[in-house]
């Protein structure tokens, strides 16, 4: 089961002066089980497409299959098809609304028409499952939250809807590198522990690195490049072309390599570069 798109293209305000085409015949697949991570420079279309996967815009021509089903059509299975699919967007805790977070976290399920019995429960596994127990963040007003709190809080929403698919733009905008890693790492429990494929929108390319089995990098309203990450680093003028650079460690272990070096330049996070420069210096003796 997976996500495709079909020659996908949208074009914003259509037929006025402003017209401007945001996706361009893109084809492409969202593998189920996957994590995969789309980066792409302000304006290439990454978030345009993203709001194509649950129906949040329809496309110009071209169309978008979610297990199959065709989700710009009507009726009750590409309903069911396009609910599989959580968004959650760029700051998603603007969309907090509720007295308490417990409400917040439960207005989603009810509206599915579940029993109170369901809503309880899925409202307290998901609130548990971001760090955020219901019985001591429950009955908190979401607004006496800390930034990183709410947007734990705003993904709790979303995940007590159960997607199979979670869409995440951009979901560490704003937050200190504590709290990004925090998020993303419960984001990444919640792939491997759960099986809910992940699609993260994401410019930074330390966090893709560490995160993600597969990048797609998109380009002018079109798909550049796609592969796995380190394939993907590794096509430099590309990437240079789409405005985006290798994660930090990649480029210094390429330095390093063009000073003489031997080392193995595929290494992601700081820990791996570190030793891997540390077993080269090794057998490097004098050098």
């Amino acid at each position: 089961m997976s996500i495709v798109m079909e020659s996908i293209s949208y074009t914003y305000m259509r037929g006025t002066p402003f017209e401007r085409e945001a996706l361009a015949d893109v084809s492409l697949t969202i593998e189920e089980g996957s994590f995969t991570a789309l980066a792409g420079h302000t304006g290439s279309g990454k978030s345009t497409l993203v709001q194509h996967l649950n129906g949040l815009l329809q496309p110009d021509r071209g169309k978008v299959l979610v297990d199959g089903t065709d989700i710009g059509k009507k009726g009750a299975e590409a309903k069911r098809a396009r609910r599989s699919v959580g968004m959650v967007f760029q700051y998603p805790e603007h969309q907090l609304f509720e007295e308490t977070v417990e409400k917040d976290v439960a207005f989603g399920p009810l509206q599915l028409g579940l029993s109170a019995a369901e809503v309880e429960v899925r409202v307290k596994a998901s609130l548990d499952f971001v760090g955020l127990p219901a019985e001591v963040y429950g009955a908190r007003s979401p607004f006496a939250l800390s930034g990183g709190q709410r947007r734990r809080a705003a993904i709790a929403g979303v995940l007590a809807l159960k997607p199979r698919y979670l869409v995440l733009d951009e979901p560490t905008a704003g937050l200190d590198p504590r709290a990004s890693d925090a998020l993303l790492t419960r984001v990444r429990e919640l792939h491997e522990k759960e099986g809910v494929t992940i699609v993260l929108v994401s410019h930074n390319m330390d966090d893709i690195a560490r995160f993600a089995n597969r990048l797609i990098v998109m380009h002018a309203g079109r798909v550049m490049i796609e592969g796995a990450p380190h394939e993907v680093f590794a096509a430099k003028e590309k990437l240079s072309a789409a405005g985006l650079r290798p994660p930090h460690i990649v480029e210094l272990l390429d330095k390093l390599r063009a000073k003489g070096l031997d080392l193995d330049p595929a290494a992601f996070d700081a820990a791996d570069g570190a030793a891997r420069i540390k077993e080269a210096l090794g057998r490097c003796g004098s050098c």
